[in-house]
């Protein structure tokens, strides 16, 4: 069986080795959603990885809710992110743009348009805005033409993504924003051919990933799933039939992977006991399957070598470890990262970290 430092076919892209970066929100864009020209260092410095899952990235102004987040509807966006793709292939590595458009955790007051969703249910928790924490709004539930209107954004999004430079686009189909709120039962109640039983449920994604492909191709497209327990107030009532359903859809596809972030009882960033649901998964879904989410090396190396996985996507180690895969190569500490910097919008705490070499050359 592979290790995590073998090399593995993900549709149309080839990664050295087995140990993804996963997609990582850190808020060094401008208020126009421009990344700014240092985040090609940041990028360049992890091109250890695999392939790098870009940080979720706005397919429109109506989808973008997160101060200082990047986009990718806009020349000036796509030509920003043309010397951080050229910087990672020129490291030797692979990146794809995670496309995310946000739904009902928009706040008004961050995108100067009203907030949507699959049915007028108002998010719990606070949304994070440019002048602090604020309550979620009820969302506007969109109608059968704008919902096509977002499917041709997504499409739109990812001809933009190949024309930056990127190898392929990931959907973001997890962590409650707007496909996640159309597949869960909690926060989907409507009563048309969009809602109800999980097949009406998958829809909306079905319609998007038709889309996409029809852009770029299946082998440059990948989707993230986190299918098990409540995220950010969306959860399901029956995951499990709801994602076999989904990995019988995507079967057969060609597809480049699909992702889970699945949580587990004690994790540090959401916990559940909800079972997993990716060993059914992983029986009904033909493609590569990447896992994610409180992950040690130690599991990672299992998973893949027992074939649970065909790869394995670190995230946060990635923020403080720049060179995360020959840490683990070499089995060296893992350094740990200062959260207070995580969307700090400058090269502090986000190109500063040093290699495993470099904090040794300096100590």
């Amino acid at each position: 069986m592979p290790t995590l430092f073998d090399p593995v076919q993900l549709g149309a892209i080839s990664a050295d080795n087995r140990i993804l970066m996963a997609p990582l929100t850190r808020a060094r864009a401008d208020r126009d959603g421009v990344p700014q020209a240092f985040v090609k260092d940041y990028y360049a410095q992890r091109s250890g990885a695999g392939l790098i899952i870009s940080e979720a990235t706005g397919i429109s102004r109506q989808g973008l809710g997160w101060p200082n987040a990047p986009g990718i509807w806009s020349d000036a966006q796509v030509e920003a992110w043309k010397p951080v793709t050229a910087a990672v292939h020129a490291a030797g590595s692979k990146i794809v743009s995670q496309l995310w458009h946000m739904g009902r955790l928009v706040h008004p007051s961050v995108s100067g348009m009203e907030s949507v969703s699959s049915s007028a249910i108002q998010a719990p928790h606070y949304a994070h805005t440019y002048e602090g924490k604020k309550d979620y709004v009820v969302p506007h539930v969109l109608t059968k033409d704008e919902i096509a209107a977002i499917v041709s954004d997504y499409a739109a999004a990812a001809r933009n993504a190949i024309r930056a430079g990127f190898d392929g686009i990931q959907l973001h189909a997890a962590n409650g924003y707007l496909i996640d709120q159309f597949l869960r039962d909690n926060s989907n109640t409507r009563d048309d051919e969009y809602g109800g039983s999980p097949e009406n449920r998958t829809r909306f994604l079905n319609e998007v990933l038709d889309a996409v492909i029809a852009e770029i191709g299946a082998d440059r497209t990948a989707i993230r799933f986190s299918p098990n327990g409540e995220t950010q107030g969306t959860d399901d009532s029956n995951p499990a039939t709801l994602f076999d359903v989904v990995a019988r859809q995507l079967a057969g596809r060609g597809l480049a992977f699909v992702e889970l972030r699945e949580q587990r009882p004690g994790g540090t960033f959401g916990k559940t006991d909800v079972p997993l649901v990716s060993p059914s998964f992983r029986r009904l879904y033909d493609g590569p399957l990447v896992l994610n989410n409180d992950i040690t090396p130690e599991m990672a190396a299992e998973f893949v070598e027992s074939g649970k996985a065909d790869a394995i996507a670190f995230g946060r180690p990635f923020i403080a470890n720049p060179d995360l895969p020959l840490r683990i190569k070499d089995g060296h500490p893992l350094a740990t990262e200062d959260y207070k910097l995580w969307y700090a919008n400058g090269t502090e705490g986000y190109t500063d970290y040093p290699t495993w070499e470099q904090a040794q050359a300096a100590a």
